[in-house]
């Protein structure tokens, strides 16, 4: 666990360092291009990957970074940092303060560190495996809640769920749920591995967005898993659960999710 536990300790330290930088450009007026995927990207995002890359690679020479921004490095390492120096990017422009700076690392292939930091918030949620899941340095579970009846459920976006396979699934999870917000982004997952919430519905995640989820929903005690329900961060969608909601949640979203197969 030595590696793991120095690891997620400067991950800390870089995913703080970072939010500073984006706090500040947080509020005022910023300019911005569009990436080949049509997402905006700021000089906050493009400072804060840089910050993080340029510790990285003077401390870990030797180690692997792939970031949203500029892309992969040191391909092939044993050890690589994964980094979305703003989740969030369209919140942060509109001065919401639910954003994050997410790192993840893996080793050997396998995510084992995971940080999410909420500048504006003044909250960070960080776990290692084998170590547990922290809130602001304090252990964090997720809810015992056990019924669909008493449970949260968030999403980032309705509007994406609604153009998408899952609209019906989702609608039926929806209502079968106490509670609906849109408590987006990487902050929905941070809700649900403190406890705050049961469920948090992504079906669309990059590497970068996924990376540090799964370490930190798992110690925290939950389940992370991709829609199919895969425990894994290259699914391209995400579901956190308390662990206890998890297979009744993604039944729900399935089973009404996907066109009948022909005959």
């Amino acid at each position: 666990m030595a590696l793991e536990s120095q690891l997620l300790s400067a991950a800390e330290e870089l995913a703080r360092e970072a939010g500073a930088i984006t706090l500040r450009h947080f509020g005022r007026p910023l300019s911005h291009s569009y990436k080949d995927d049509g997402s905006p990207v700021t000089v906050a995002d493009q400072e804060a990957e840089a910050a993080i890359r340029r510790k990285v690679e003077a401390r870990y020479p030797s180690h692997g970074i792939i970031g949203e921004e500029c892309g992969e490095s040191n391909e092939g390492a044993d050890v690589r940092w994964i980094i979305d120096p703003i989740d969030g990017t369209l919140s942060f422009m509109r001065g919401v303060p639910l954003y994050a700076v997410l790192i993840g690392i893996e080793i050997q292939g396998t995510p084992a560190v995971g940080v999410a930091h909420f500048p504006a918030l003044s909250e960070t949620v960080a776990a290692a495996r084998g170590l547990g899941c922290t809130w602001n340095g304090d252990p964090c579970t997720v809810s015992r809640v056990s019924s669909l009846s008493d449970a949260a459920v968030s999403t980032t976006d309705e509007k994406a769920i609604a153009a998408g396979p899952y609209r019906e699934g989702w609608r039926k999870l929806r209502r079968r749920c106490r509670l609906s917000r849109t408590w987006g982004d990487a902050y929905g997952h941070a809700l649900v591995a403190t406890g705050r919430i049961e469920i948090q519905v992504d079906p669309v995640l990059n590497l970068w967005d996924a990376a540090p989820l799964l370490p930190i929903i798992s110690e925290a005690g939950g389940r992370f898993t991709d829609i199919d329900g895969n425990a894994t961060v290259r699914g391209g969608s995400g579901v956190g659960s308390n662990g206890i909601l998890h297979h009744e949640a993604l039944d729900l979203l399935v089973a009404h999710g996907k066109p009948p197969v022909a005959p």
